[in-house]
């Protein structure tokens, strides 16, 4: 009986070493299970040079959450915290529209978003007329897509 035991906790070992080995050398795996319950802060701003008669609307929302909308002049911003899970949620889009413009975007996805809002876990996005720039400190922005 004891012999039982001992080779069925060695076997449940084994299988849990496995299977923590395997998702290290996953990609995906690895990107959960280094951000699983990982706070990230998620901010949009309304970098429009001059929209004060007209605001930048947004909507943004996750399968488990809805966080409204909101009407953006200029320079303001949309922001919110969020705290990740193991199977790579959440996963946040928003749907921005200006004018005649409309444009949804993952503002938040584990798979993309883990490694390159690092270190500070700090995803920005600034949104102008020239399209969508994404930051992970806020000073240095890169063009991520156009409103087309």
């Amino acid at each position: 009986m004891k012999i039982k035991r001992q080779v069925m906790s060695f076997t449940i070992i084994l299988f849990l070493a496995v299977l923590i080995i395997f998702m290290s050398f996953s990609q995906r795996g690895s990107q959960y299970l280094v951000s699983s319950g990982a706070e990230y802060d998620v901010r949009v701003i309304n970098g429009f040079s001059d929209n004060s008669s007209l605001p930048l609307v947004i909507w943004c929302a996750s399968e488990q959450s809805d966080l409204g909308g909101r009407a953006l002049q200029e320079k303001d911003d949309f922001s919110w915290r969020l705290r990740t899970d193991l199977w790579g949620n959440p996963h946040f889009v928003c749907t921005m529209k200006w004018d005649q413009r409309r444009k949804s975007f993952d503002a938040f996805k584990v798979s993309r978003d883990v490694r390159r809002c690092s270190p500070l876990r700090k995803c920005s996005w600034l949104v102008t007329e020239n399209g969508f720039f994404f930051s992970n400190d806020e000073v240095n922005w890169k063009k991520d897509f156009s409103w087309s």
